[in-house]
């Protein structure tokens, strides 16, 4: 271990030798399935997704591979007697930092063990076993066979049960979104996709990823298909069924009118070029400056006043006229 000191901080380098052994994540006793669905890729311990000439990147086999867009799971689309067969690729990466947590006196990271809550010991996973707490400190114990038993029917199909219009979804229940690609299947496969674009419909059905079943739809987007998994109506609160917001007050009509107008002022086409990642741009500045040595200097922002909401809806409206 190197420590570099200057102005900007302490800059910690790890000097491994090349007999060292890299830490990696221990699986569970039950391994790990190839039908994992893996929705984001991992941001890559100690370093930074975006490329930057002047930050230094590391990229794990797992990034890697989902970066170059290959399978996570292959099976088919099946309607009826008909079957296309199809390979998910995943869509969305999460690019927000992820730190590790280091030792402040040599700069190496930590590990999480698995310490007993009642004897403090590391507990190693051979001894390990799954409970669900059904009161406080009891828990049903499982073995690996009761949840083997327990698991979804996985054969490999995108059950589909029926065509749903698209725009009728609400964008609540969805979850994550994969591409599917065709496996051979072209001619099927675009059939598929220029029927539901036509149509302007979505296939509602099924799949069982790794340890649960998802409700899920395919449906046509950017040139291809694309399966969307839900969540299940139990897992989605609605606001209404909230206490506070019941009994909402009426808005005052002047005030109402003046909100309509700053909504009407503020109104255009949505895209999503006009908002950054400003917290993610602010740490690879912040990166590049304490690997070059400049002194950071906080400036604290200023609490704005509050103001009675009919001053402000006007002088929001004035500055508006402004521009």
């Amino acid at each position: 271990m190197k420590e570099t000191t200057n102005h900007g901080g302490t800059f910690l380098r790890t000097d491994k030798k090349s007999g060292d052994k890299p830490h990696t994540r221990q699986k569970g006793s039950g391994g790990k399935s190839s039908e994992s669905p893996a929705p984001l890729p991992d941001p890559v311990p100690g370093g930074v997704e975006k490329k930057d000439e002047h930050v230094p990147e590391v990229h794990t086999e797992e990034h890697a591979h989902n970066i170059a867009g290959r399978p996570f799971w292959s099976g088919s689309i099946a309607i009826g007697l008909v079957n296309v067969p199809v390979r998910l690729h995943v869509m969305v990466r999460d690019k927000s930092f992820s730190f590790r947590l280091l030792h402040r006196g040599d700069g190496q990271p930590l590990r999480y063990d698995r310490v007993c809550s009642k004897d403090g010991i590391v507990v190693p996973w051979a001894e390990t076993m799954k409970g669900y707490e059904v009161r406080k400190g009891e828990f049903v114990v499982f073995s690996p066979e009761d949840l083997k038993a327990a698991l979804p029917e996985s054969d490999r199909k995108i059950r589909i049960g029926k065509f749903v219009e698209y725009q009728s979804l609400d964008p609540v229940y969805f979850d994550s979104s994969y591409i599917l690609i065709p496996d051979r299947s072209e001619e099927a496969y675009s059939l598929l996709l220029t029927a539901l674009t036509e149509l302007g419909r979505a296939a509602a059905g099924s799949i069982t990823l790794r340890t649960k079943e998802y409700p899920v739809v395919v449906h046509p987007y950017g040139g291809g298909l694309v399966l969307t998994t839900l969540r299940h109506g139990d897992e989605v609160t609605l606001p209404r069924d909230l206490e506070p917001l019941s009994s909402l007050p009426a808005p005052k009509p002047a005030e109402l009118a003046l909100a309509k107008r700053i909504i009407t002022e503020l109104s255009g086409e949505f895209s999503l070029a006009d908002y950054h990642d400003r917290y993610r741009e602010a740490i690879l500045k912040l990166i590049e400056k304490k690997l070059t040595g400049e002194k950071l200097v906080r400036i604290e922002p200023q609490p704005e006043e509050a103001k009675e909401i009919m001053l402000a809806l006007q002088e929001t409206l004035a500055t508006l006229s402004k521009h």
